[in-house]
């Protein structure tokens, strides 16, 4: 664990990263301040540094590939990991006899030869990793929204390689790392959404006065901030305990916050909001986008108030 003065320069050092680079030099420059080292010794740690950072900068990053890979590395070696397709959270391959079946994700282009994870479901319900070249697979950039994020769809069918076993609490753990990360990155966008639209209420004079006075205004400003600082505490929770069912609370609540801010923080900006040259819609993109992954905020909720029903209870209050 980090000390507190520690930590603020490793921060430090992450902003100003971001600040300078995008893109594949932005995964460079992350390597060369050693957070993937600091991922791999400590990984909710290094979460809760980065991906608030990465929100708030709407900066675009393959770091949650290596989120889930420190949790993946003893069964599947080396290698970026394939993430589940979207609003999905089951491995993105599929055994059937002697044919692996792909359908994923990547947070970014891939190079020609270079090797992915793939972690898949076989018959008999257990996974397995397979390590296979990228030059077996297809690709296809995903536009749609946000072609900033530079989400790579990955498809295929192959012979089935040599696999790993990979065990469901190695899965889950990763898949419950990823969320809290995906929840960081959206409470970061939802403060930079709420930081625009407070700048915009304090500087947009109406009627001889800024419309930050207006309280219908100052209620959602009010309401956004709750849902943030409500996300967030959860957030922490789960960083502090990691569990598969926390860990899936804490991404829903987030991506409701980040869907409360953009609903509010658009209403506040009004025309302005709507148009190309104002950084919102950026972020507003990016969340929309942030929450389809690893399971959106509907579909999460859903799954949750099923495990609740199976169980007959509720879980132990968290210490927010």
């Amino acid at each position: 664990m980090m000390e507190e003065s520690d930590l603020e320069l490793f921060a430090q050092s992450l902003r100003q990263a971001i600040d300078r680079h995008k893109g594949e030099n932005l995964d460079a420059a992350l390597a060369e301040i050693g957070w993937f080292d600091a991922l791999a010794t400590d990984a909710q740690t290094a979460i809760a540094a980065l991906f608030p950072i990465l929100g708030t900068a709407n900066a675009s990053s393959t770091a949650l590939e290596g989120v889930l890979a420190v949790r993946l590395n003893a069964s599947s070696g080396p290698g970026r990991v394939v993430l589940p397709a979207l609003d999905g959270w089951e491995p993105p391959g599929v055994r059937d006899g002697d044919l692996l079946t792909v359908r994923g994700l990547l947070m970014g282009p891939v190079d020609d030869g270079e090797v992915l994870v793939i972690v898949a479901n076989g018959a008999d319900g257990g996974a397995a990793a397979a390590a296979v070249s990228s030059s077996l697979l297809n690709f296809r950039t995903v536009g749609g929204m946000d072609p900033a994020a530079r989400l790579m769809e990955v498809t295929g069918e192959l012979p089935c390689p040599e696999l790993s076993s990979v065990e469901q609490d190695t899965w889950e753990q990763a898949i419950a790392l990823g969320r809290l990360a995906i929840g960081y990155q959206i409470v970061g966008a939802a403060r930079a959404m709420l930081e625009l639209a407070r700048d915009h209420a304090l500087n947009r004079v109406q009627f001889g006065q800024p419309i930050a006075r207006f309280q219908a205004l100052r209620h959602r400003l009010a309401e956004t901030l709750v849902a943030i600082e409500g996300a967030e505490a959860v957030l922490e929770a789960g960083v502090a305990n990691t569990t598969p069912f926390l860990a899936a609370n804490a991404k829903a609540i987030a991506g409701r916050a980040g869907r409360t801010a953009c609903r509010h923080c658009q209403q506040v900006l009004a025309g302005i909001g709507y148009t190309s040259e104002h950084e919102f819609h950026r972020y507003m993109k990016r969340t929309i986008v942030l929450d389809s992954i690893l399971g959106s905020t509907a579909r999460l909720t859903h799954d949750i108030g099923a495990q609740l029903l199976s169980v007959g209870h509720l879980p132990e209050s968290l210490p927010l």
